[in-house]
Formats: C-alpha cells, sequence, structure tokens
C-alpha cells in the first residue's frame, strides 16, 4: 500500500504526515488496563481504536516489523483499595481481572499487541530509570520517598498545553510536605506493611504510575519511538509526566514522535466514569449481543470526539450488521482491500467514512456484485468475523421469548385472524416485536426471525 497515513498528532494538535524513525520496524505504545476492576465500555474505545490502526499500519507497512506494544499495570493504589473492599488478595485480584480483560478483547475482536508487560514484572528497570534522574539532578529523595523536579525539565506542560503555575492552581497535583514544588510527581513511594513492596535504595516500596510506562516502552521500544495512544484523560498527568521523565533519562529531544488520544464515551452527554455512577461493564454484554455490535458502535464516531452511548446506537448496530450479514457466505474468498475503500482510515482513522464506504459496497453485493471485497473490507476492520449461525445465535439469546412460545403466539394469531378478529392479531403481532421477533405473512404462511 503507498497511500499516506495522516493522524492527528496532540502535541501541537494538528493533522500530520506519519513518517516513522524507522520504516522497518514501526513501534506504538498505548496504555493499557489497570487491573483493579472488570472494564467498562469507555475503556473499550481506545481497544478497538488503537486494534484499528494496528490493521492500518500493518496495511501500509506489511513488509515491516509493526511492534504495538501494550501494557498491565498491576501495582497501583486502585488495586490495593479495591483487594481489600473485596477482601482477596492482590494477586487474585489482578489475575481475574487480567483474565476478564482479555476475554473483553477476544469479545471485540481485538488483535493481541506484540508484547502486553506487567509492571511488576519490570520493577528492576523502573529502580534503574529513578537512579538514573537523580544522578542527572532530575530527581530528588527525602523520607523515602522519590520525586520528579518538573522545574528542571523546561518542555512540561507542551503537550497538555499548560505552564507550571496554572497546573498548580488547578490543584491536580498531590500536595505533600516532601515535595520541592506541589506540581512534582513521585517517581517512588514507601509501601505500608500489608502492601506490595520492593527493595530500593531508599528503602522498601513501590513505583509511582507514571514511570511504569517510561520504563517499559524503553525496554521494548529503545528510547525514542513512533506513536503513544490512549484515552485523552491520560494527557495530563500522565503522558506528561512520562514525557518529562524519559526524555530527562534518556538524553533525548522527544520520547513519542506522534501522540495519539480517543475521545470521552458519555451517556446522556456525561462522561462515562466510575465516580459517576454509569458505568456499563463489557462483560455484562457478552452473553446478549455479539461484540461486533459493540464494535461498530465504537467505531460509528470519529475516535477523536465525545461518543454518546445509547439504546438507539445499539439497535441500529444491530439492525446494520443483521442486514449485512445477509450477503455473508464462508465460501467466499478473500481479496485485497482497495486504497480507495481504505482511504477514509488513512485520513486520521476516519472510521465513519470507512462505515459510508462499507454500506456501497453492501449494496453492491446485495445485487450480486463484488461480494468478496464487502466481505473482506468488513473483515478488515473487525466485523463479520462470525459465522451466520454464530450471529443468529446472539439474536436467539437477546430476544425475551424462546422458540416454543413464539410458535403458540403465531398460533393463536392465525386463529385471531381466521375469526377476523384483526385487532387481536396485531396485538400479538406487536407483542412478539417487542419481544425481538419479527413476522412475515408470505404464501399462506407465517414466517419468523429473531430481530
Amino acid at each position: 500500500m503507498s497511500k499516506d497515513i495522516f493522524l492527528t498528532n496532540s502535541f501541537g494538535n494538528k493533522k500530520e504526515k506519519f513518517v516513522p524513525i524507522d520504516s522497518k520496524r514501526i513501534r506504538m505504545y498505548v496504555c493499557g488496563p489497570t487491573v483493579y476492576d472488570d472494564p467498562h465500555i469507555g475503556n473499550a474505545r481506545p481497544l478497538v481504536v488503537f486494534d484499528i490502526l494496528f490493521k492500518i499500519l500493518k496495511s501500509k507497512f506489511n513488509n515491516s516489523d509493526i511492534n504495538y506494544v501494550r501494557n498491565i499495570t498491576d501495582v497501583d493504589d486502585k488495586i490495593i483499595i479495591s483487594s481489600k473492599e473485596k477482601k482477596i488478595s492482590i494477586s487474585e485480584l489482578t489475575n481475574k481481572i487480567t483474565t476478564n480483560f482479555h476475554e473483553d478483547c477476544k469479545y471485540l475482536f481485538c488483535e493481541k499487541p506484540t508484547e502486553e508487560p506487567k509492571a511488576t514484572e519490570n520493577i528492576n528497570l523502573m529502580i534503574e530509570m529513578i537512579s538514573n534522574l537523580i544522578s542527572k539532578s532530575f530527581a530528588y529523595e527525602k523520607n523515602n520517598h522519590v520525586y520528579f523536579e518538573v522545574k528542571k525539565f523546561n518542555d512540561y506542560g507542551k503537550l497538555s498545553n499548560k505552564n507550571l503555575d496554572e497546573l498548580v492552581a488547578g490543584s491536580r497535583v498531590d500536595v505533600s510536605d516532601n515535595k520541592k514544588n506541589p506540581a512534582d510527581f513521585v517517581l517512588w513511594k514507601p509501601s505500608k506493611d500489608d502492601e506490595p513492596s520492593w527493595d530500593s535504595p531508599w528503602g522498601k516500596g513501590r513505583p509511582g504510575w507514571h514511570l511504569e510506562c517510561s520504563a517499559m516502552s524503553k525496554k521494548y521500544l529503545e528510547n525514542e519511538f513512533d506513536i503513544h495512544g490512549g484515552g485523552r484523560d491520560l494527557i495530563f498527568p500522565h503522558h506528561e509526566n512520562e514525557i518529562a521523565q524519559s526524555r530527562c533519562a534518556n538524553d533525548t529531544k522527544s520520547f513519542a514522535n506522534y501522540w495519539i488520544h480517543n475521545g470521552f464515551i458519555t451517556m446522556s452527554n456525561e462522561k462515562m466514569a466510575k465516580s459517576q455512577g454509569n458505568i456499563l461493564k463489557i462483560k455484562d454484554f457478552r452473553n446478549k449481543i455479539s461484540g461486533q455490535v459493540l464494535r461498530l458502535a465504537l467505531m460509528s464516531a470519529h475516535y477523536k470526539q465525545p461518543l454518546d452511548w445509547n439504546d438507539k446506537l445499539i439497535n441500529d448496530c444491530q439492525n446494520t450488521l443483521d442486514k449485512w450479514y445477509r450477503v455473508y457466505s464462508t465460501d467466499i474468498k478473500s481479496v485485497q482491500v482497495t486504497e480507495e475503500i481504505l482511504k477514509p482510515l488513512h485520513e486520521d482513522l476516519n472510521t465513519p467514512g470507512y462505515i459510508a464506504n462499507l454500506h456501497k459496497l453492501y449494496e453492491n453485493a446485495n445485487k450480486g456484485k463484488d461480494k468478496e471485497l464487502f466481505i473482506s473490507a468488513c473483515k478488515f476492520i473487525g466485523l463479520l468475523n462470525e459465522d451466520t449461525q454464530q450471529w443468529e445465535s446472539y439474536k436467539k439469546n437477546k430476544a425475551s421469548i424462546s422458540e416454543t412460545e413464539v410458535n403458540n403466539k403465531i398460533e393463536l394469531r392465525n386463529k385471531a385472524r381466521d375469526n377476523k378478529d384483526y385487532k387481536e392479531a396485531d396485538r400479538i403481532r406487536d407483542e412478539l416485536l417487542d419481544k425481538g421477533v419479527l413476522i412475515e405473512d408470505k404464501d399462506g404462511k407465517t414466517l419468523w426471525k429473531f430481530k
């Protein structure tokens, strides 16, 4: 594929042509989950967004090594609090949530990243980085805590477009008597007796959250790499702090060249968050609808824009896929998806534009033209990945009525029609519709299907 890829770089907030450091070795790091609770729909958006970017990079640089790293944060304050609340060990909690996370990824038809390092497996690298920062006078130790001295890094705040005074005034910083400046952030802190801890030059403790990604990206992608991604809520302080500590530790002019951030998912125009009490967990959808429906819903708005989650969105995506499955066939061979069809994805991952192309391809496929291209284009973006039988099984699960009950209702409706009681017949039809069943009278017979 020769078509150039353009991405909106959060560093400067402008669309730029993607030019890798090394075209034979593309490197991307995406912040993964903190495994303290099961992932929700808001967490699903970056999974799908960066899965699509991964696919695009592979199609563009098909002879290259595409290294996609997504971490697992398995030591954090939230994890410690959650384990105490649930009255289970930290290892039991993190193992369980990590397993559930992987099941969610599979359910959403996301490919596995190239590497998926855990924070607890790389503590030694974090200690090395802290020692390096102290030796270069970018960090200091006090009372068994180690802090990064923000004032020593002149470019601090350029990603978030904030100055230091604004950051302090905004109070998105932890206040501590140990700090030289309120904006200084923790690299290492002591652990309580009942908390995870590791030996270090500064006593038993654990790393700060921001440090984890800096250490693991360095291990797998070296000091400078191409793309760093995550939700826009990570821009400050997490990604801002990553830049500061990584550039200072590694003596580099950059850290990641392209910063890609997806927008929030909202419900009734409010950000979906645990603190808001409007969480929809991914696992709660698994037995009700196909993961393809959620995936299509997550692609329905441009990744940088907010996406409002509602029943209409889900029903529309369900109906779209139901329509597309009518031309699906396992006998159709895969074909190369053309550059013209992929063009919206090359233009800053414009998934709504790509979906519009799929609708056009469907119209042709429904007329018996280019079915191979339509199905291949769907599969490219992670759709039509189940056979028709699997797809129909989800529709059965979604319906709130059994097949036996459906047949009994249809028999009653037919009797009502024979007696010319059309009001009763219409009532039964509407009742079935409410329960997820569509009926059609054809050639003297009543046909039905789960919608």
